[in-house]
């Protein structure tokens, strides 16, 4: 309806957002549609539960979508059913886990400034010998 009725042309983006693992729903998936006719833009925000994060593919109506859709299951894990080619776009094929999800583990460096050079120095690891 909202391509054929009322002239959303054109998807130009997919993303998530993902809340709390304890809120429910979890996630967002929000669509981003254009009307160069009409000169209009329109989010539209879908919320997925968190116990299973599923959605139907979008892909029939707006072909662009797989790679939008690719990129969201890569990030968040949100599964989209009838997707042609649901892998893994921006991570390695044999990463572990969706590294925007808030319970991924963080894994940083301290930054090093100079009042706090030794103590760095003394939690950085360093190499067997």
């Amino acid at each position: 309806m909202l391509r054929d009725e009322l002239g959303f042309e054109m998807l130009s983006g997919i993303t998530g957002v993902d809340y709390w693992p304890e809120q429910e729903p979890r996630f967002h998936v929000i669509y981003f549609l254009h009307s160069m006719k009409n000169k209009t833009r329109l989010g539209l925000r879908v919320p997925v539960s968190g116990m299973k994060p599923v959605l139907p593919t979008v892909e029939s109506v707006y072909p662009n979508a797989n790679w939008y859709e690719r990129e969201v299951w890569d990030m968040f894990g949100v599964q989209f059913e009838g997707n042609s080619d649901l892998r893994r776009i921006l991570m390695p094929a044999d990463w572990e886990g969706h590294p925007l999800r808030k319970d991924y583990p963080l894994g940083y460096e301290e930054v090093q400034f100079t009042f706090n050079v030794e103590e760095v120095n003394q939690r950085k690891p360093r190499p067997q010998d």
